[in-house]
């Protein structure tokens, strides 16, 4: 950037240096013309004045010929301001023809220099004026009136000739820097409009960013003031958009923005204003008359409008949106503030299942202060180890022995109680904590098995869940692969449990890490199956060797033929593809009979034991043995 300003700043000087060698030669020609015309008019010294300063013109054009600016005008300036100071002397002193040819020599030092120079010319003619007059009235000069005659005419003429010229390329200088000045002032004028859209807007859809979102709605809610209106704010947030840029790439998610932005302001009026919050959240100001009615068809309209089919680079895309709705002023007046709301309300919707819209309600606010709350004693509490795991073990229906036991997080709080790991496990995943955690407890549970491996049960396998948000930094095996070696337990002895939507999470990203894992030796457990898209195909892909039936299932299958039917396809379909099936939740004989006979492979519920701290598992397991 400075070497660029200093680029132009060069060329800016070149050029008017230019210019000014170009005004001193025609200036020099001009007058040489004028003198060389007085020349052959004059006669006595009046002649041998002209013809030097023709010669002294003669210097100075060649001197400007050879670009040097300074000596050639200095030359011209002194040379001209010698010749009228001669033939004033000469001539009439003071009321002589050749003073009128000071104001042209003040015009050249006006065009050719600067500053400096033409108050040194004009000291330089005052001074020569002053000793004229000195020496007139001294007596040591006599003016000499000369009779008119045509002559007279003619160096009048010469002088008014050569000063009307040097006066119109003055002007005509001038002239020319204004308008140059004036372009200079639209082209700053427009850069600074240019500047100031881009400012206020998103490159990318044309819509106001939010910054100028903002000012949008100040003034879209003082025009609702006067008219005793409320001011919706929708806050949309495009579900599944990642998965676009991932794989058609973020041309496609651009295209797709840009479309999604014409289709949503086709819908809404002239009151209503579409701002580009961020990424791929937008907001809405819509004007409402208390009518929710009204605005629940606004957001209705938008959500479908977001979850129609795209055609992005030849290929039929298809998201859905999340609207968080807050209002003003029954949600206040600030605008960063109903942005937070509708963002929190925006939240809710996404947990309600996505593609929906949520008013904003005080009780959210609760849940978010709670959530943060939870958060700032969640990371201590992790440096402190403050948590625990309890266990409970997992029965092989055939024999009857204890095959597996699977590790589970708890929080003992100081009164007691416990917080739930549906409570804290979701933010330690928003809040970043999750890898840290997640490594605490492969690290336990290993420690822990084989502990107990060798006190006797060499046969001890331990199961631990793992969130999605663990793979995401692609350290996971390393995790793993650490956490056995501390605790010298074989891969073999290790199982770990993935829920159904981490399956389709990411998948590439995600199938490597598990092929290296399995590779280890170590198992994969589907958990919570038929809860999510409970597609066997993953089954295979994921290298999975065991899946568990989800409780809300087997709870109630003594009880519903629909349950019965789909935990006897699911136990038949896992029977095909090899895998062996958990039965989550067994909390009577009656479900584990039924079960048996179904063909499931191994039971895990309250049936044998609720989950128990390590020492009580082994008191249980010595009991049974």
């Amino acid at each position: 950037m400075q070497q660029n300003n200093k680029s132009w700043l060069n060329a800016e000087t070149e050029a008017l240096s230019g210019l000014r060698r170009h005004r001193l030669m025609q200036i020099c020609v001009a007058t040489a013309i004028g003198l060389l015309v007085s020349f052959l008019v004059s006669r006595g010294i009046t002649k041998v004045i002209f013809a030097a300063g023709v010669v002294s013109l003669l210097i100075a054009l060649y001197m400007a010929n050879k670009h040097r600016v300074i000596p050639s005008a200095t030359i011209l300036l002194s040379s001209m301001s010698a010749m009228l100071f001669a033939l004033s002397l000469s001539g009439a002193g003071l009321f002589d023809l050749a003073i009128l040819g000071y104001p042209g020599i003040l015009i050249f030092a006006a065009i050719l220099g600067g500053v400096g120079l033409f108050a040194f010319v004009l000291v330089l003619v005052i001074t020569q004026c002053l000793i004229i007059v000195c020496l007139t009235l001294e007596g040591i000069i006599t003016p000499n009136v000369p009779i008119l005659s045509w002559l007279h005419l003619v160096f009048v003429l010469v002088i008014f000739i050569v000063t009307g010229f040097s006066v119109y390329i003055l002007v005509k200088d001038i002239k020319r820097l204004m308008l140059s000045l004036h372009e200079e002032n639209l082209k700053v004028e427009e850069s600074h409009a240019q500047i100031e859209y881009l400012a206020h807007h998103d490159t990318l859809t044309k819509l106001a960013n939010r910054l100028y979102g903002e000012t949008i709605f100040n003034r879209c809610l003082k025009v609702c003031q006067q008219k005793q209106q409320s001011l919706a704010v929708l806050f949309i947030d495009l579900d599944n958009f990642k998965p676009v840029n991932d794989a058609l790439g973020h041309a496609a998610g651009d295209e797709l923005l840009v479309k999604l932005t014409q289709r949503i302001q086709q819908t809404l009026s002239k009151e209503q204003y579409l701002i580009r919050f961020g990424g791929d959240e937008f907001l809405v100001f819509s004007p409402i008359s208390n009518q929710k009615d009204e605005l629940n068809t606004l957001a209705q309209t938008t959500i479908e409008q977001c979850s129609s089919i795209f055609e992005v680079l030849e290929t039929q895309v298809v998201v859905s949106a999340s609207i968080g709705i807050a209002q003003s002023p029954d949600h206040g007046i600030d605008f960063k503030e109903l942005c937070r709301k509708a963002d929190i309300a925006m939240y809710k919707a996404k947990e309600d299942g996505r593609n929906t819209f949520h008013h904003y309600h005080p009780q959210l606010d609760k849940a978010s202060d709670e959530k943060f709350k939870l958060l700032q004693l969640m990371r201590p509490a992790i440096r402190a180890n403050k948590f625990i795991l309890n266990y409970q073990p997992m029965i092989d229906l055939t024999t009857g022995d204890q095959c597996v036991v699977e590790a589970l997080l708890r929080w003992p709080q100081e009164d007691g109680s416990f917080v739930g790991p549906d409570q804290f496990i979701p933010i330690a995943e928003q809040g970043g904590l999750i890898n840290e955690l997640g490594a605490w407890v492969l690290q336990e549970a290993c420690l822990f098995c084989a502990q107990q491996r060798q006190t006797g049960l060499e046969n001890l396998r331990i199961a631990v869940n793992l969130s999605v948000m663990q793979f995401k930094d692609g350290c996971l095996q390393s995790v793993i692969e650490h956490a056995l070696s501390s605790a010298n337990l074989p891969a073999e002895a290790l199982e770990l449990e993935l829920t159904e939507s981490l399956l389709i999470d990411d998948t590439e990203h995600i199938q490597k890490q598990l092929l290296a894992i399995s590779q280890l030796g170590i198992t994969i457990a589907i958990d919570d199956f038929g809860t999510g898209y409970s597609n066997l195909g993953y089954l295979r892909n994921f290298n999975a060797s065991k899946l568990k039936i989800d409780r809300s299932f087997v709870r109630s299958i003594c009880t519903s033929k629909d349950d019965e039917n789909l935990v006897s396809a699911i136990i038949g379909m896992a029977g095909n593809l090899g895998l062996l099936t958990v039965a989550e939740g067994i909390e009577d004989k009656a479900s584990l009979e039924k079960l048996t006979t179904l063909g499931c492979d191994i039971g895990q519920g309250y049936y044998w034991s609720k989950p128990v701290a390590g020492d009580e598992l082994i008191s249980l397991i010595s009991k049974e043995s």
